[in-house]
């Protein structure tokens, strides 16, 4: 797993990164907002930390740009700022997590580790999401059951990633909201219900199963049997 972090603090960005390593993860190193960018638009890394204030484009305009690129990567954003908006506002722009500086390193760590765990794709090459004959292609943004191209809004997208992120598990309404529409908290866990009902016709191809098992009191799982 390579990671990329972006951070103008040259003591923490050292620190960091030595941490990182001795935790063996490759790392690479940005200290301006736009070779950040850079970097990360190049596709190589599973997780980015990026500072929120940097010199040239800030974190949240970083976040946006992976996000407008389709890229799987995961992003902790790192902040000072403290205020609930604030956070809000990260998150918005496409961070996964955050952390509030001054932080300790074992949470680093663990919230490297937690993200690593969440994004991690079951193909060779890194850019597909392969379940049985479901295929998404996270690099064109192109989903296929078999040959039949899915035509997909993104938040079926959305959901469909997350269901095929954790094949054969019970997923509650509420974590699928968390993932799929993260922290709008006007959205009710019934829009799952809704969404799940659209995707389910986007995904229903003759001759072939339905992968989407509902389960009773908690919420849906992909059966991977199903697919």
């Amino acid at each position: 797993m390579r990671v990329l972090l972006i951070e103008d603090d040259q003591r923490l960005s050292r620190l960091v990164k030595r941490v990182l390593e001795e935790e063996r993860y490759p790392v690479d190193v940005a200290a301006d907002g736009d070779i950040g960018l850079e970097l990360a638009l190049r596709g190589a890394h599973d997780v980015a930390i990026i500072d929120w204030m940097l010199p040239g484009r800030d974190g949240p305009a970083i976040c946006r740009a992976i996000r407008s690129a389709h890229l799987p990567t995961a992003i902790l954003m790192l902040t000072a700022r403290g205020q609930l908006e604030d956070r809000v506002t990260g998150l918005d722009s496409g961070a996964d997590d955050y952390l509030t500086k001054p932080f300790a390193f074992e949470e680093l760590l663990a919230r490297v580790r937690a993200l690593s765990r969440r994004f991690i794709v079951t193909s060779g090459d890194g850019w597909e999401l392969r379940q049985g004959d479901l295929v998404l292609d996270l690099r064109a943004h192109v989903g296929r059951r078999g040959d039949h191209v899915l035509d997909l809004t993104n938040t079926e997208w959305n959901l469909l990633e997350c269901l095929m992120r954790h094949p054969g598990q019970a997923l509650t309404r509420e974590q699928i909201l968390d993932h799929v529409w993260s922290y709008e908290s006007d959205v009710q866990p019934s829009m799952v219900d809704v969404y799940i009902s659209y995707l389910r016709r986007k995904l229903n191809v003759p001759g072939c199963p339905d992968p989407i098992q509902t389960v009773r009191g908690i919420g849906y799982r992909l059966e991977a049997a199903n697919v």
